[in-house]
């Protein structure tokens, strides 16, 4: 990640005490929530967290039991209009119209925000030309790749120029160059002062954007922090082996419990084991020789500092990946 930006103490959005409940299940429970502009503040959490009611509730979607959000100082309920007047939001999927083409889409976007015709043409070209659509605007957005249409949907979430950005899982399903191309693209808002909330599920994307991170599990905010600060809060490093053959997985756990602290993490689909260590590199020696003496052949053995994965892995019990119960009451 680029060196830290200096960005204002006042919030473009700030969500303040969220609580909502569906039913007897307690999606949120308390959380508290800023976004500075010129920044990115990224929300992690398991599946079944509350990411999904977060977003919803500051984006004015659902109304929070308790608790208030705020955009630009507006408030999401009270003051609505406002509030989504300087809010873009670009969802899990894209959402764009397959049967126009890009620049249909994002003039239709234009004239619906009240803009003139020659107003909304002009912008549309402007995105599409920022997004790297402008080969493309006469295309029908059907036709699109996946990550083009990934680009033209968070192009319309800046059609009326927002403070605040709250982009929702905005790379699933992408492969690895179209996610570098929307994480460029991503990096580039910031420099218009633009706030933005991000949700992910890649730890990666976290770690190379965010300004801030928070992590939510169960409705309630765990952890709060830059990636190298909650990174400190997992000592040690990770002794992290693949055995060549099944057989070997639990001889080679054992090891691990010799040699670390805790127990390992086994992953028998993989062949994958790890422990946390606080020890430096003659860790591996010890290592191998207990896994000489009970004959497990390895197929990759390495020694790592603490990552976001196991910080999240530290604090929630789980991978980021993780299946836990849907959302209580959402869709």
């Amino acid at each position: 990640m680029a060196e830290p930006r200096t960005v204002p103490a006042r919030p473009a959005l700030r969500a303040t005490g969220l609580r909502k409940r569906f039913g007897d299940h307690q999606v949120l429970d308390g959380v508290d929530l800023e976004v500075a502009p010129g920044s990115v503040h990224a929300l992690l959490g398991p599946n079944g967290a509350g990411k999904t009611t977060t977003v919803r509730i500051v984006c004015g979607l659902l109304r929070a039991d308790e608790g208030r959000a705020e955009i630009a100082g507006h408030d999401v309920v009270a003051h609505s209009r406002a509030a989504r007047g300087a809010l873009g939001l670009s969802g899990q999927y894209a959402a764009v119209d397959e049967h126009l083409t890009g620049f249909e889409n994002l003039h239709l976007l234009g004239r619906l925000y009240g803009m003139s015709r020659k107003r909304a043409a002009a912008r549309a070209d402007e995105l599409l030309e920022r997004f790297r659509l402008a080969d493309v605007a006469g295309r029908r957005s059907g036709l699109y790749s996946g990550g083009m249409r990934r680009r033209l949907d968070l192009a319309g979430a800046l059609v009326a120029e927002p403070q605040v950005v709250v982009l929702d899982e905005p790379t699933t399903g992408l492969d690895p160059r179209s996610r570098l191309d929307m994480w460029a693209v991503i990096e580039d808002l910031l420099l218009d002062g633009v706030a933005v909330l991000l949700t992910t599920q890649y730890l990666e994307e976290a770690d190379r954007l965010a300004d801030l991170i928070t992590v939510i599990d169960g409705g309630v905010v765990i952890a709060r922090g830059s990636a190298e600060e909650l990174k400190e809060r997992v000592q040690g490093a990770t002794l992290a082996l693949q055995v060549r053959d099944g057989s070997g997985l639990d001889p080679a756990a054992r090891a691990l419990e010799a040699v670390g602290v805790g127990t390992p993490s086994v992953d028998h689909r993989t062949g994958r084991a790890s422990v946390a260590t606080d020890r430096g590199p003659e860790v591996m020696a010890d290592l191998l020789a207990h896994l000489s003496r009970d004959e497990v052949e390895l197929v990759d053995l390495g020694l790592h500092r603490s990552s976001l994965d196991d910080v999240f892995l530290a604090l929630t019990g789980h991978g980021a990946g993780a299946p836990d119960d849907v959302e209580g009451g959402t869709p």
